[in-house]
């Protein structure tokens, strides 16, 4: 039985001589092949001074070179930090600053942008890029070095450190509403058992042909790959550009496996599917599919499977709902994966009766453990639970996710909202602090709020009210540009509105965001989706 995550690969390889594990663009892969090359990273890593827990930092699109340093960091017994591509600079340096990074594993463009800001990043002694050029650094006492001259042959000797399953193996960071990104620390044993609960109730084989077209800085997106590891199937990584390309790939590659975030549903829906046959399964996640989407894609796709999912990144996967409910429920989020306990509720710890409101909390597993040397907030989101038997004297850490849902009287969950400000925009969530505070850099503002208004296709638009400063003549073109040199696109503010007078308070002084997206409720709701 599989423990760690990257046995997950070594253990298809030693099943699946022949089978093609990679697919990235014209360039394949096949379990042993990829087995060696994770092999060789770890190698790499180590003769590099990496050691055991230290984070290694993957700022790639999709591609080879990134599943290799993922499953590499694995097996040298560090933990990997998937960061998303879109993030900008600065943005970068601070995953890479707040957690340590001591290894960057990156493109010689990507690179070229951070160089000034990793300055800033004192820890990281190694910047390893895919381009065989060579790229020099400013920054003193930083190694710069190509990937083919880093790599050293898997046959080597080297002896890696021993790990276990309750080790962390990963980092991925998701924003929070009160400010900058949170690092979610998973270990082995949340990846592997997470895989395993993913390909049960979806069935995955090792036929299966599974598109990978979501972030792997996502939990969503890096579960494409460890499902289809799990079972030795073939992950197919994508890039795209637009949903169209989507679909050109699922007829050309026979994709039988697709996992999608709302927004990107709603535009594929619209698509001519005609031609489409091989498509097993459907999977959406990071927020509630629209029930026209639905009913567009169950016409478009009736032979296949359509799964309706819930998950948070302290978590990994909580709830799915078998295709055979949506019918009933189509507006449900199921129950509980294999191997997880979901509950509803109240204040005090105690469980909600059926159809009262609650906040959702996950116990089993797939908890995290916790973030990134931050106590106070991971005491405020992993609690402990009262002991379900008698004579148990410690405690079990639970999460609580901070939304609110019901359960029906049959167990399924229905989501009602989340108690914070959080922005669930295009499936990423957003802070709204984030957005804020480079409003307030340009010095132009008194005060200004961020929030999401709801919108036909990103779930969520952005919204920020600004109040310019006395004697400022301000214009919304200021503002936007402050938010596109310094943010990425599914940050950006789909409406900047100037007032001249204070934004409303709540009772406890600070600035009232719900009261102000009350009065945005309808206003992207004409638009065409």
């Amino acid at each position: 039985m599989t423990s760690l995550f990257h046995e997950l690969v070594y253990q298809s390889a030693d099943r699946n001589i022949d089978s093609v594990a990679l697919i990235d663009r014209k360039r394949h892969l096949s379990y042993p092949a990829l087995a060696e090359a994770v092999q060789s990273f770890a190698g790499t890593l180590h003769t590099l001074g990496l050691s055991r827990g230290e984070r290694v930092a993957v700022y790639l699109e999709k591609r080879l070179e990134t599943v290799i340093a993922l499953f590499g960091t694995s097996a040298a017994g560090g933990a990997f930090v998937p960061v998303n591509p879109l993030l900008k600079a600065e943005q970068v340096a601070y995953i890479l600053n707040d957690c340590n990074v001591r290894v960057l594993v990156t493109s010689v463009d990507r690179f070229s942008l951070l160089n000034t800001a990793l300055s800033q990043c004192h820890d990281l002694h190694t910047v390893i890029t895919v381009d065989e050029a060579q790229e020099s650094s400013s920054i003193p006492g930083l190694n710069v070095t190509s990937w083919g001259q880093a790599q050293i042959s898997s046959s080597e000797a080297v002896h890696l450190p021993r790990c276990i399953d309750s080790d962390m193996a990963a980092i991925l960071y998701t924003s929070g509403s009160t400010g900058k990104p949170k690092g979610v620390v998973l270990s082995h044993r949340n990846l592997v058992i997470g895989a395993k609960s993913v390909s049960q109730y979806l069935n995955n084989q090792s036929n299966d042909r599974i598109l990978a077209v979501l972030p792997l800085s996502f939990d969503y997106g890096l579960s494409q790959l460890n499902t289809a590891f799990y079972v030795g199937a073939t992950a197919i990584l994508m890039n795209y550009l637009l949903p169209r390309d989507i679909l050109s790939i699922i007829k050309r590659e026979q994709i039988t496996g697709l996992a999608a975030v709302p927004p990107l549903w709603t535009q594929l829906a619209q698509l001519d599917w005609q031609g489409v046959q091989t498509l097993r399964y459907i999977t959406n996640s990071g927020g509630a599919m629209p029930r026209t989407t639905l009913a567009r894609l169950r016409e478009a796709l009736p032979s296949t499977e359509i799964f309706l999912m819930y998950g948070l990144t302290e978590a990994f996967r909580s709830t799915y709902l078998p295709p055979e409910e949506a019918d009933k429920r189509p507006d449900s989020m199921g129950k509980a994966i294999p191997n997880a306990e979901v509950m509803v509720l109240r204040e005090d710890g105690s469980h909600c009766a059926p159809g009262e409101p609650g906040e959702l909390v996950h116990r089993g597993p797939l908890v995290s453990l916790g973030y990134w040397n931050d106590p106070d907030k991971t005491s405020a989101r992993f609690r402990p639970l009262a002991p379900r038997q008698s004579g148990l004297t410690i405690p079990e850490l639970a999460v609580w996710s901070g939304d609110t849902v019901r359960m029906d009287e049959e167990g399924y969950l229905y989501f009602i909202g989340r108690r914070d400000d959080m922005i669930k925009t295009s499936g990423y969530r957003v802070s709204p602090t984030e957005i804020e505070e480079v409003i307030y850099a340009t010095e132009t503002v008194a005060e200004t709020a961020a929030f999401g208004a709801p919108h036909p296709t990103l779930g969520q638009a952005i919204v920020v009210i600004a109040v310019p400063k006395t004697g400022i003549e301000l214009k919304q073109d200021t503002l936007m540009a402050a938010c596109k040199n310094h943010l990425p696109a599914f940050m950006q503010p789909g409406l900047i509105e100037l007032r001249q007078t204070s934004l409303p308070r709540n009772p406890n002084g600070k600035i009232d965001r719900k009261s102000l997206a009350s009065e945005f409720q309808q206003v992207f709701q004409t638009e065409e989706i």
